[in-house]
């Protein structure tokens, strides 16, 4: 169902591509759009592990996408260094697929929430939990549960990882 990387020498072995879910703060969530366009949104996002989680407005195109159409992907770029003297940039990426899905259940919602608000505010425990319970009632949290995730980096990162032995 999904496609083999062509330019396999430069595929991230699984466990980098959860090492760059874990480390990056920010991604592009791509759905289905209104129109059958393509809708792409950059969002916070937090990864347990096994699933990808962020939060939304309870109204909009987003939704409203996810709602219609299960299918969804999600980039996190990791390195991007513009090398002009080469004429190149050295990337390193990852893509997951997956259908997300809004959580319904207070306490799924509730545990999603918190993993996301500690991801970005680690030392503020007392005042995640004041945001949590003054925000709750307002926030969409969405679940997308990965089906097929992939990585890529730049050959010259590859050579890079080859020197060092990594």
């Amino acid at each position: 169902m999904f496609r083999e990387m062509r330019r396999k020498k430069q595929a991230l072995p699984i466990e980098e591509c959860e090492a760059v879910l874990w480390r990056g703060t920010s991604g592009v969530l791509a759905v289905l759009g209104d129109g059958g366009y393509p809708y792409t949104v950059p969002l916070s996002y937090v990864y347990d592990g096994e699933k990808i989680f962020f939060h939304c407005a309870k109204t909009g195109h987003k939704l409203d996408a996810i709602l219609r159409e299960s299918k969804v992907s999600f980039c996190v770029l990791d390195v991007d260094q513009v090398v002009p003297a080469e004429y190149t940039t050295y990337y390193r990426s990852v893509v997951a697929f997956g259908r997300a899905r809004v959580l319904e259940d207070v306490s799924e919602k509730r545990k999603a929430l918190e993993k996301l608000a500690e991801k970005y505010s680690p030392e503020l425990e007392r005042g995640r939990s004041l945001e949590i319970d003054k925000q709750f009632a307002g926030v969409c949290m969405v679940e997308i549960q990965i089906e097929h995730l992939t990585g890529k980096e730049a050959i010259e990162l590859v050579r890079q990882r080859e020197i060092n032995g990594n």
